[in-house]
């Protein structure tokens, strides 16, 4: 099957054809860094870290822009809050989130834009907007006139004719029910403190709607492939960037919009404003893995809801651990004396890559993806109990888990080097097992488990594997 996404843009499926052969160039909205990140919003960046993974996994180089909101209403509130300029205050959530995105696994951009960085492009096209008489000035900011936009709704599917129109919005997020001209530059007041900038049209600051665009136009294209982000974004901040870039180049902005859906708490959307978030410090501090956090935000097909729930976390536990128990038996079979090699295993690891390739090339299937990766890992664990795979077929398997792991990104694939001294505790406690002293082989264990690493008793003696 080719590659195919759903567009939100048209609302149906489409092959994937990047505007320059073999290379992708792919925008994802990033943090507002006003407070640590909640597992909800890194919902977002691993879709669109699967994502990236997979197009690397196709044969295309990427190139991938994840931009700060490092000014926008938010953060100069809760700034003077904390009686902080808006650089110190934004640097820390931002390093915060850079940690964050390293303990999951996220791969990093090519390029982290901030929006103060980029100031002079807000301002050159918010007065390229003006000269085009598509925006216009009123007492308190430069406005976008989505009356003069013909195509503005045609991402959210709003019909301007059912609003109110003529009316402007300061607010950088709002409702469809009051899509109104929007602030493409806002002019100092009190409350905006120290966050000011000059400009051809006065002192003032961005709306955070053009601040996207100008990052994207700069560091991609005027026209580029793919634009990812919550369903959340689709309006007013998608839509209202495609009515600005477009009214400014007159090019079309983005070919594929792809939006995933939201995590539910008890059946509500995740989120600050309802008090009903995990940051991943919480998770981490009651004792779950980051493998198995990542693990569970990347099990759901993207554009489908995930309800949180903490036994989803335990099952998500469950199955890393499957994952190393399998790797763990793959190295075992170098300690057998077995050297006949199996003809049926390079059938069955391509039956497994056909039936996870079907799955990510459509709309990026991950669930159905997983169903094959879990069905080889079940044949191979059956053949491996009958010793009928030996050192060529292990790593062959090894060879296709390390390529399916470069997309999901949860799987200690390498292997690892036991220390000598967990080796002689396992012996030891092997010993004790065998004479039947149980007091003393728990204790063992329990000692192997302390210095970072789990034992598990086989059929053909005791496995170690990292923790």
């Amino acid at each position: 099957m080719p590659l195919q996404f759903y567009n939100t843009l048209t609302q149906k499926k489409e092959l994937f054809k990047p505007i320059e052969k073999n290379l992708v160039k792919m925008y994802n909205c990033g943090p507002t860094v006003y407070n640590y990140a909640h597992i909800g919003n890194f919902r977002a960046y691993i879709c669109s870290d699967i994502l990236k993974r997979y197009l690397l996994y196709k044969g295309f180089a990427v190139k991938q822009i994840m931009n700060i909101t490092d000014v926008d209403d938010k953060t100069i509130r809760d700034s003077q809050k904390e009686g902080l300029s808006l650089q110190e205050f934004t640097d820390k959530y931002t390093q915060a989130f850079f940690e964050d995105l390293e303990k999951l696994n996220i791969g990093r951009a090519d390029v982290f834009p901030r929006a103060t960085q980029h100031i002079h492009g807000i301002i050159n096209l918010t007065k390229k907007l003006l000269d085009n008489g598509i925006a216009y000035q009123a007492k308190d900011g430069i406005y976008f006139s989505i009356n003069k936009f013909k195509n503005y709704g045609k991402l959210s599917k709003i019909k301007l004719n059912e609003t109110i129109t003529g009316v402007r919005v300061k607010n950088d997020e709002y409702d469809k029910e009051n899509a109104q001209d929007f602030a493409l530059w806002k002019f100092w007041n009190e409350k905006d403190g120290d966050c000011v900038w000059e400009s051809h049209f006065g002192k003032g600051r961005p709306g955070w709607h053009i601040e996207c665009s100008v990052m994207a136009m700069q560091h991609l294209a005027e026209h580029f492939d793919i634009h990812t982000g919550g369903i959340d974004l689709i309006f007013p901040h998608h839509e209202n960037e495609i009515a600005q870039s477009e009214a400014a180049t007159g090019k079309k902005f983005v070919n594929y919009w792809l939006h995933n859906e939201y995590i539910l708490v008890n059946g509500k959307k995740m989120s600050k404003s309802l008090g009903n978030f995990f940051t991943l410090c919480d998770l981490l501090t009651q004792g779950y893995k980051t493998r198995a956090i990542r693990y569970l935000l990347l099990s759901s097909h993207y554009r489908q809801q995930l309800n949180f729930t903490f036994q989803g976390i335990e099952a998500a536990e469950k199955v890393i651990e499957k994952f190393d128990i399998f790797f763990a038996s793959l190295d075992e079979v170098k300690k057998r004396d077995n050297t006949v090699e199996n003809e049926e295993i390079e059938k069955i690891i391509q039956r497994a890559k056909e039936q996870f390739e079907q799955a990510m090339d459509n709309d990026l299937e991950i669930s159905q993806g997983l169903a094959a990766i879990f069905e080889f890992i079940r044949r191979i664990n059956v053949l491996l109990s009958e010793n009928k795979i030996g050192l060529k077929n292990a790593a062959a398997v090894v060879d296709f888990m390390k390529k399916i792991d470069s997309v999901l990104g949860v799987m200690h694939t390498e292997e690892s080097v036991i220390p000598r001294e967990i080796i002689m505790i396992a012996e030891e406690r092997e010993k004790a097992r065998k004479k039947k002293d149980f007091a003393v082989s728990d204790r063992l264990r329990k000692e192997i488990i302390s210095k970072g690493y789990i034992l598990d008793d086989t059929n053909t003696g005791y496995r170690l594997r990292k923790k």
